[in-house]
Order: structure tokens, then C-alpha cells, then sequence
């Protein structure tokens, strides 16, 4: 049983629902600036989110999301991720995954002329995000 001294609030809030709500120990995202790790009495701190996987470790166990983008707020006994899409491994359909990865990979190849490179390469690793967390 972990320490509850160590546990702080976490919350990840989409447009669309409360995804999660509760206690953990440390909760593990991407930034646009790179992974990052947080424990409770983390300095304050707000960061852009990236398409990633969350993992949020709880007393005895951990979970695993996907989240696409969207903003973090860090206090020292609280965090919440306001994020644009937010899914369970169990909610992911793999072969759609799968499309979406052969089809953004289809059009950074073909360089067609008027390619929004930069929502491309998202879409790819949103794309490769969902496959690796449905695994």
C-alpha cells in the first residue's frame, strides 16, 4: 500500500467527459517539450500536451491512456491534463488506428502539393499512439 503522503488528485478532462479522477503516486505524459514525470510537491508548472500515452501509477497498480493534445496543469498536491481526446486502450479500434497510420504515411510519402506537412506528421503519431496502446 503506497504512502498517502505520496498521493496527490489527478484529473483528466476532455470536451466530451471526465475521463479520470483520482489518487496516484506519479503520472507519467508527453509535452511538446518531452516526457515528463511528476510526483506530488512537483513545482507548479503548465505544459502543452502531445499525442501520447499516460500512465498514471496508483497504489498497487498503474494505468495506461492515449491522449491527443491539450494542456497540463501541475500544482504540488494536484494535476489535470485538459485534453482534446483522451481513450482507454479498451475504446481504441486497432484496424481504424491502423488506416489512419497507412493513410498519413500515404501522404507524407506523396508530397502532394498544399500538404499541411506538420497535421500530417500528428495524425501519424496519434495514429501510432493509439496502435501501441491497444497492443
Amino acid at each position: 500500500m503506497a504512502d498517502a503522503n505520496k498521493l496527490f488528485q489527478v484529473e483528466i478532462i476532455t470536451p466530451e467527459r471526465v475521463f479520470y479522477t483520482g489518487q496516484a503516486s506519479m503520472i507519467e505524459f508527453t509535452t511538446t517539450e518531452g516526457d515528463i514525470g511528476v510526483y506530488k510537491n512537483h513545482i507548479p508548472l503548465t505544459a502543452v500536451l502531445a499525442p501520447g500515452i499516460v500512465t498514471i501509477t496508483e497504489e498497487g497498480s498503474s494505468k495506461k491512456a492515449a491522449v491527443h493534445s491539450g494542456f497540463a496543469e501541475i500544482l504540488g498536491d494536484k494535476v489535470t491534463l485538459l485534453a482534446e481526446v483522451a481513450e482507454w486502450p479498451n475504446e481504441i479500434d486497432r484496424n481504424r488506428a491502423e488506416e489512419a497510420k497507412m493513410r498519413a504515411e500515404r501522404r507524407l510519402k506523396m508530397k502532394e502539393a498544399g500538404l499541411d506537412i506538420k497535421r500530417a506528421e500528428i495524425a501519424l503519431k496519434k495514429a501510432l499512439v493509439r496502435i501501441d496502446i491497444a497492443k
